[in-house]
């Protein structure tokens, strides 16, 4: 493939949504390798609209018309959770690339059910775990596979999600409801523990403690107590395949203090990366090594070498454009680099452990 390959957008609003704000400036800054050339909203009037706002040529009614274009190469799936499902297996059916999202679905049976279609029809499929891409999380792993810090004897994480906090807005409520699959535990914790264990092993062994802390949270605009049954407090202790001890503690809304904090703690140094939200899918993150034991920290810099994409890094698109570029190299190329449905599940199945260890 060298033309650049085209995509579709489903969820593409005129007026707001991470379509909007993220995957549009990511694909924007490498024409080479994508063109935009149709999108869809939930209804035909929304599709149409959100096509003439962001100059897309062509607005479909509907997934089904846009997975049917010759044009389209790519399908990339930026809906709420809970319509992952039958978005993505729509395209998948008509044998397009797939996009999704994180979480992949709406629990762990509704992404086995995707990866087990996407392999069926033999089509590659993507999932959204962006934060692998970031980088300053490249950078991290490139330092501990060096052996810059010796070998991981330890790692902590403390993280806030911003969201899951005592106030809310209207874009937040879904986010409350722990039905929906858009927590606190899949979004900004399912994001960072993913990148930890891409850097530093799987966890072999898991125990945990979640808990809703807060049972409402004031909505800011009206004032109305919602309901909130998302867990707002998730702490998870561990053993990874290097054994190596773990600790993350990931907590809604934002503190005074510490709202990232993830230390790497080796035989011969440290890493920190620190930033100002949990979300590390953001890439928004600073790096700092001491490099030999009892060296002080310093601010490492990122290699050129390592960003794939030159983009803002504060752009809400910045760590997406990486994850697209790899992505395009999988496509073109046949690597596979970039996270699949297959990871996915395996990440889905891993939040199921932590849930199940903390009901014990």
């Amino acid at each position: 493939m060298t033309e650049p390959i085209g995509v579709g957008i489903v969820g593409l609003s005129a007026s707001r949504g991470w379509a909007a704000t993220a995957h549009l400036p990511a694909l924007r800054a490498q024409p080479e390798a994508f063109e935009l050339r149709a999108s869809c909203g939930s209804t035909p009037a929304s599709g149409a609209a959100g096509a003439t706002a962001h100059g897309v040529p062509t607005g479909c009614a509907d997934v089904e018309e846009l997975v049917r274009r010759p044009d389209v190469d790519l399908v990339v799936i930026t809906v709420k959770v809970p319509h992952h499902e039958a978005l993505a297996g729509a395209a998948l059916e008509a044998g397009k690339a797939v996009l999704c999202e994180w979480p992949l679905g709406n629990g762990t049976a509704e992404a086995e059910r995707l990866a087990a279609l996407a392999c069926a029809k033999n089509v590659p499929a993507f999932v959204g775990l962006q934060a692998r891409a970031a980088p300053p999380i490249r950078m991290v792993r490139e330092l501990v596979r060096s052996g810059a810090i010796g070998d991981v004897v330890s790692t902590s994480v403390l993280g806030s999600g911003d969201r899951w906090g005592p106030t809310t807005d209207d874009a937040g409520v879904y986010l409350l409801d722990e039905a929906n699959g858009a927590t606190l535990m899949t979004i900004p914790f399912g994001h960072t523990i993913d990148a930890v264990c891409t850097s530093l092993g799987e966890f072999v062994d898991v125990t945990a403690t979640t808990a809703t802390r807060r049972s409402t949270a004031v909505h800011a605009r009206t004032g109305e107590h919602v309901p909130m049954t998302a867990a707002d407090q998730i702490a998870v202790t561990g053993v990874l395949e290097s054994g190596a001890v773990a600790a993350v503690h990931y907590r809604g809304g934002r503190s005074a203090s510490t709202n990232f904090l993830w230390e790497i703690n080796g035989t011969d140094g440290d890493i920190v990366v620190r930033g100002e939200t949990g979300h590390l899918q953001y890439g928004r993150v600073e790096v700092l090594l001491a490099e030999g034991a009892g060296s002080p920290l310093a601010p490492r810099a990122v290699p050129d070498r390592l960003v794939d994409v030159a983009l803002d890094a504060q752009s809400p698109g910045y760590t997406v454009a990486q994850a697209y570029a790899v992505i395009a190299r999988d496509l073109r190329t046949g690597t596979t680099e970039a996270p699949t449905f297959d990871d996915a599940v395996a990440r889905h199945r891993m939040l199921d452990t932590i849930r199940d260890a903390a009901r014990r």
